[in-house]
């Protein structure tokens, strides 16, 4: 389960985030590719950009089920 606590700090702000266990198998970005990207850094994946629609919703929620090593969180505020 993600950790809040291990946010990367260059996620877009908002509920849902990549934290620190990221191993960049890029699932996420292949889930949701208008969502998800590689970092400037190029070592770890962020949410480039909070869903705003329900499929963008479903697709992030995909994702967090997929990613391997649960690295994408939703901090439980709206």
């Amino acid at each position: 389960m993600a950790v809040l606590s291990e946010r990367w700090e260059d996620n877009a702000a908002g509920k849902y985030y990549v934290d620190k266990n990221c191993i960049m198998c890029d699932v996420c970005c292949d889930i949701a590719p208008e969502l998800f990207t590689e970092s400037e850094d190029g070592d770890h994946h962020i949410l480039a950009k909070q869903p705003s629609t329900m499929s963008e919703e479903e697709a992030v929620r995909d994702a967090m089920d997929q990613c391997p090593v649960e690295a994408i969180g939703d901090d439980g505020l709206d």
